[in-house]
């Protein structure tokens, strides 16, 4: 089953809670599940959700040169209209921080698009290969528990690497496994037959929901 598209919801915390909650199942089943008194109907629902929120009600939490006018607490309340499960559930999340004049005037090369459309390529194929014996799966993200195991070995810089940040951070079962899918993905990026620390270590860090602390 690939992806039938992508659901891309702006003002995330907007949305009514019980709305929100229903992507639940299919965002880690991939089906939809309806159930009436006499009959149970399962539909495919495999498709990306990409989402974007502002750090606070103003919008100026961790701004680096506006001051949040937030009321105390507010910022928390705020965050918490995102479930930790719904959260566990979208395996990235990333912090973007306004950007100054001199860094958007400043001149200096970059990968260019080609280049990147190059490495998707090789990574999706790299996947295709790894999972041609399934029916269902076609990329990392859809990795169960056990192809997690077969797929995602560390070594023991990278066990504790990982087992610091699972205290740390407070991270779920779910967020663990998602980190592996993660660093898989980075690494088949780059080509690299294994995963190594710093493939975890960038997959860290992009769970930036998750760092204590967080909004308080």
């Amino acid at each position: 089953m690939a992806h039938n598209g992508v659901l891309f919801l702006d003002e995330l915390p907007e949305f009514q809670r019980s709305v929100l909650e229903v992507m639940r199942q299919p965002l880690e089943d991939r089906v939809i599940t309806i159930s009436r008194a006499k009959f149970t109907v399962e539909y495919p629902a495999s498709f990306m959700l990409v989402s974007s929120m502002n750090p606070c009600p103003c919008g100026y939490y961790n701004h680096p040169e506006k001051e949040c006018v937030c009321a105390p607490g507010s910022i928390q309340r705020y965050l918490n209209k995102i479930s930790g499960p719904l959260l566990d559930r979208i395996d990235i999340h990333v912090e973007v921080v306004p950007v100054s004049y001199d860094q958007l005037a400043e001149v200096k090369p970059a990968e260019s698009s080609s280049k990147i459309r190059e490495r998707v390529i090789s990574a999706r194929e790299t996947q295709s290969k790894r999972f041609e014996n399934s029916e269902t799966i076609f990329c990392n993200a859809q990795m169960s528990s056990k192809q997690i195991r077969e797929f995602c070995e560390i070594d023991t810089a990278g066990q504790t690497l990982l087992k610091k940040a699972m205290e740390k951070l407070g991270l779920s079962a779910r967020a663990y496994d998602r980190i592996l899918k993660v660093s898989r993905t980075i690494a088949d990026l780059e080509g690299k037959e294994n995963i190594q620390a710093y493939h975890l270590a960038e997959a860290i860090q992009y769970r930036s929901l998750d760092r204590s602390g967080w909004g308080n």
